[in-house]
């Protein structure tokens, strides 16, 4: 066990406190050690934001509390009161295999051969690579199932659904993905990319898991995924060998003739086969050993077989078997199905939903349900886990080059466009439910979406569903040309943002809102409000100093345009980040100005009726920065004045982060009996509310009140 004064722990300390920046607890513990480290190095310090940076504030720490008995134990009181995090549990599987699953012997002894190989070092990585639909993701999900007894703490699975540039995820949203599967809960993941990386490799340390990353697109998505952990196996699917990888690389090729023959008898059945085998022959050399081409052809084996060319498998293109299944199942389809199968395609929706293909196809929802229903049964769409469809990528490709060819490009267009309007209604809708008090959510749209908002859990949880959608119909808007519905939609995040983080997965968005923001309408209200929530995004993913330019940025539009609630948020949000900088005086300083431009707004002017809450808040951040700055009695008269504006009001959430605020003061000061009655307040008003990482901060608080006072 590490000596809780060693330069190691303390720099532990510091990385673990950093790392759970992702719940309000986090916040606030990372906001009591920079107040304490600057009390320790008796200056001003910031606060590190990577690994270099951390390891010389913690030898500052080190040597101070090696200097001084007294910082010593205020350290060590710090370091106790810290609400421990919640390990990860559950055990992971993989999704399920085929029933149908032929040959692919040679590839499977290889993998069992990777991963029996002993550790020695090395990380354990294979790569399986095939042309699209040659069935190299089946082959991992069927070996790692069939293999389940070797990884008792279970398997992982991650699709970075690598078919383009455009679509492909990068590793730090794929390293969210992956703890969660390891029972971290979202707000324990760390913010950073570098706190991700440390924190899974920390988890898998010690177990006997497999990893499978599918659809990889390149060597750089997959490296901070790698680790050495001796009971790690990470098996690797991709079209292509991804050079740069260091791994045991498995080509994955056509059927052979019999192998092929077997799947398609083992899916239709011998008496389907035995009366088609006139045209067998054939539909197997149309097939070309591809396993998706066989299942397609499998539901068609009565049929007789179109009139198209075929080619000798030596020269068939690699995804020629599936253009042509694809296309075989396309002549089968009735005129209203094929219609929707085609306008759909036109953007990589991440999802498909009954309501976009009912917009892009002008049908009835209801129709538009049953046609997707069929779509998946012929293999032309596959099932999402949450119960919506997706496209393969080189059936989408045969889909939008049939729309371009049988509806031509107007209507692809206006296809496109209804689409889009579609995400626009329900991404207002659901923002105005899921936060109808916030002057940052842009009104209703005319008409609104038929779907009932009211309930803001559930409204924030169809925004978060439909968030990949909307991000796509943010690109799409741009490619059109529609610069207000790309800065609607980007100020429709904004709930999403604030309650449910999710900030790595919406940060190309909110760039692209915010750029078409300043390149169309500058100085505007938009403006400003989208680059503040770009800078919240970049506070939360510990990007400080772009932070730092585009809250500056923020606030000198809101002043150009004269919104003077918008530009005192935006000063107070810089205020808040230098908080988060450990910058206490300046943040001070921040609301102050902030306060100053409040004084400018009159009684019957916008925004003065929120004005005595904005006020009250803005008086609890000053007592933060007092705090921080080690000025206690300043600090309680501020924080003193919001608690009583917030019990006034009854909000229960935000008297109990004041309270909070007030107890951490006392306990600076060593008073543990004046803050034990204010913990106590503080748990009892969050006893309705959910808020968990609160809650357990609180009572770390209070143990630490109780221990002293009975010491």
């Amino acid at each position: 066990m590490l000596d809780p004064m060693s330069l190691a722990a303390i720099t532990a300390v510091l990385g673990a406190v950093g790392s759970g920046m992702a719940n309000e607890a986090g916040k606030r513990a990372w906001e009591s050690a920079g107040g304490l480290v600057r009390r320790i190095a008796g200056r001003d310090v910031a606060a590190p934001t990577s690994g270099v940076e951390r390891e010389a504030v913690a030898r500052v720490v080190f040597e101070g509390v090696h200097r001084d008995p007294q910082l010593a134990l205020r350290w060590e009181a710090f370091t106790q009161g810290m609400p421990s995090t919640r390990g990860a549990s559950g055990r992971p599987q993989l999704p399920p295999s085929v029933r149908f699953f032929t040959d692919r012997r040679e590839a499977m002894k290889l993998l069992d051969e990777e991963a029996s190989r002993p550790a020695d070092g090395r990380p354990r990585v294979a790569l399986l690579h095939g042309a699209e639909a040659m069935g190299t993701s089946t082959l991992a999900v069927h070996w790692g199932n069939k293999e389940a007894q070797r990884y008792p703490d279970g398997q992982l699975y991650v699709d970075l659904h690598g078919g383009s540039s455009s679509t492909a995820l990068d590793a730090f949203s794929a390293l969210r993905r992956l703890l969660r599967q390891l029972g971290v809960p979202e707000e324990e993941i760390p913010p950073s990319a570098e706190g991700r990386i440390e924190h899974f490799r920390r988890l898998v340390s010690g177990r006997q898991l497999l990893v499978v990353v599918d659809h990889a697109h390149s060597a750089a998505q997959l490296r901070p995924l790698i680790t050495a952990a001796p009971g790690l196996f990470t098996l690797v699917v991709s079209r292509h060998p991804l050079p740069g990888l260091d791994a045991l690389r498995i080509p994955v090729g056509p059927l052979a003739d019999k192998d092929a023959r077997r799947l398609l008898t083992e899916i239709a059945g011998k008496p389907a086969v035995a009366a088609a085998r006139a045209v067998l022959p054939p539909l197997l050399a149309r097939c070309g050993g591809s396993p998706y081409a066989l299942r397609a052809a499998a539901l068609r084996l009565s049929q007789p077989l179109p009139a198209p060319h075929v080619r000798e498998e030596s020269a068939m293109h690699e995804d020629e078997p599936v253009r042509t299944a694809v296309e075989d199942a396309y002549r089968s389809l009735d005129a209203d199905v094929a219609r929707v199968y085609r306008l759909v395609s036109l953007r990589a929706w991440p999802a498909i939903t009954p309501a976009a293909a009912a917009h892009a196809a002008q049908a009835d929802e209801r129709d538009a349900a049953r046609i997707l229903a069929e779509l998946a049964d012929r293999q032309l769409l596959e099932h999402t886990d949450d119960g919506r469809f997706r496209y393969r990528p080189a059936v989408r490709r045969h889909a939008e080059q049939a729309a371009v060819r049988d509806d031509g490009i107007p209507a692809c267009a206006g296809a496109v466009s209804r689409v889009v309007d579609g995400y626009l209604s329900l991404a207002l809708s659901a923002a105005r439910g899921a936060l109808p008090e916030s002057w940052r959510v842009p009104p209703l749209p005319v008409p609104p979406d038929p779907r009932d908002y009211t309930d803001r859990g559930q409204a924030l949880s169809v925004l978060a569903a439909e968030s990949g959608n909307i991000v796509e119909a943010m690109r799409a808007a741009e490619e059109f040309g529609n610069h207000d519905t790309v800065m609607a939609l980007g100020q429709a995040l904004w709930p999403l943002q604030l309650k449910a983080g999710h900030h790595d997965e919406l940060l190309p968005a909110l760039r692209l809102a915010s750029s078409t923001a300043a390149a169309h309408q500058p100085g505007s209200r938009a403006a400003g409000a989208l680059k503040a929530q770009l800078a919240h995004t970049l506070t939360e993913l510990q990007r400080y100093e772009e932070a730092e330019a585009l809250a500056l940025a923020a606030a000198a539009d809101e002043r150009a345009a004269g919104h003077l609630r918008g530009h005192a948020s935006s000063v107070e949000f810089l205020g808040l980040l230098r908080l988060r900088q450990w910058r206490f005086a300046e943040a001070y300083a921040c609301f102050d100005e902030a306060g100053e431009i409040y004084d400018g707004i009159g009684p019957d002017d916008e925004g003065a009726a929120d004005l005595p809450r904005a006020r009250a808040l803005l008086e609890r951040h000053r007592g933060r920065a007092l705090r921080g700055m080690g000025r206690h009695q300043e600090a309680r008269e501020h924080l003193e004045g919001a608690l009583r504006f917030f019990r006034e009001r009854g909000e229960a959430y935000n008297t109990a982060r004041v309270l909070t605020d007030l107890a951490e003061t006392r306990l600076d000061a060593q008073d543990h009996a004046a803050a034990l009655p204010l913990v106590e307040e503080a748990i009892a008003k969050l006893a309705g509310e959910r808020a968990e990482y609160h809650l357990a901060y609180l009572r770390a608080m209070r143990e630490r009140c109780l221990s002293r006072s009975q010491g």
